[in-house]
């Protein structure tokens, strides 16, 4: 099958070209910090393409990408804890999908452009959760993020947020993460087979994108611990804050 076979009709060659370069960049980013790829990508691809399709995209890619470290995560991760968590997202991640589905593109576009900044605020406040368990806590974190997830691939933040204020050992509040964000992408997975927004478009584009994220992502990573990450952090920031800017429907007449 020919690249432009892979590329859907909607997209053009430009378009595409551009989607992949972002997704380079998004990579780098997830590689080295460990956050920030969806908060870039979504913003820009989404002035590039249909949302619903970018998100997809998206979940695609990160869903392959993150399988093969949940095994692991199964055994070193506070289950019990992290389950409470994962009901939250159940509730979420299908209330985002169905107005991922529903709402018209350019709305869609601002609604994550302002979820996306906010996300951005919450990360530049340093927040982390320092106060005691309570199940209804977690639970309501849990649907933030399955919320944001489901909407537009968003859902970190809030879980990194919390996971990383709790008094435990740095490798369990990693597997906790990790383990959140197995079963909130298979919601996702499902939930956006059932409403019709996984599409063989979408499979055939991950192709061509996929590989190039992954690129990013292992040069990220290849990266730290050889530069300062103070610095990094600072230029994902930038980067997000660049991405909600440029990606907001305002500047379409200008920018694109």
């Amino acid at each position: 099958m020919s690249l432009e076979g892979l590329i859907p009709a909607s997209v053009s060659l430009t378009a595409a070209i551009a989607i992949c370069a972002i997704a380079f960049v998004s990579g780098l980013a997830r590689g080295f910090s460990g956050f920030g790829s969806a908060l870039i990508f979504m913003p820009l691809a989404s002035s590039m393409a249909a949302p619903q399709l970018v998100a997809a995209l998206l979940l695609i890619i990160d869903f392959i990408a993150a399988a093969p470290l949940v095994p692991n995560a199964w055994k070193q991760a506070d289950r019990r804890a992290t389950a409470v968590m994962v009901f939250g997202a159940l509730i979420g991640v299908p209330i985002g999908t169905y107005f991922l589905s529903r709402l018209e593109p350019v709305t869609t576009r601002w609604i994550i452009s302002a979820f996306v900044f906010a996300l951005l605020l919450l990360l530049l406040s340093g927040w982390r959760y320092r106060g005691k368990d309570h199940a209804s806590i977690s639970v309501g974190i849990g649907g933030v993020s399955g919320f944001c997830s489901g909407l537009a691939q968003t859902g970190g933040p809030p879980i990194v947020g919390y996971w990383l204020g709790r008094p435990i050992a740095s490798n369990i509040a990693r597997a906790n993460i990790l383990l959140f964000f197995g079963a909130s992408d298979l919601f996702s997975v499902v939930s956006y087979s059932l409403t019709g927004l996984i599409t063989m478009e979408a499979i055939k584009f991950s192709l061509v994108v996929g590989p190039i994220y992954g690129i990013g992502v292992w040069l990220g990573a290849s990266l730290f611990g050889r530069a300062s990450e103070s610095l990094f952090r600072a230029i994902c920031y930038a980067l997000i804050a660049m991405a909600v800017i440029a990606g907001l429907p305002l500047l379409d007449g200008v920018l694109r």
